[in-house]
């Protein structure tokens, strides 16, 4: 079975620590180059969002609440569907 994801970022509440990077085991965030939340901070974004596992290892860690993390598993013999949104 193969898990699929969806994540969510309110990226206002994003300070930019850095720590979701670091556990992310798919290596699917990063801080926005050039671009700044409302606080002043480079946010948190996804690079690629087909590959989030919903592992919610960013929410856990994540000390300033930013993350919302969906998952789906698959039935046994049918392919994951497709996250929406």
């Amino acid at each position: 079975m193969t898990a699929k994801g969806m994540v969510i970022i309110d990226e206002n509440r994003c300070k930019g620590c850095g720590l979701c990077l670091a556990v992310c085991p798919v290596h699917i965030l990063k801080l926005a180059d050039g671009r700044f939340n409302t606080r002043g901070y480079r946010p948190v974004e996804i690079t690629d969002p087909e590959a989030c596992t919903g592992c919610a290892m960013c929410a856990i860690i994540c000390p300033d609440v930013v993350f919302t993390v969906y998952r789906r598993r698959a039935r046994r013999g049918q392919p994951a569907p497709p996250p929406t949104g």
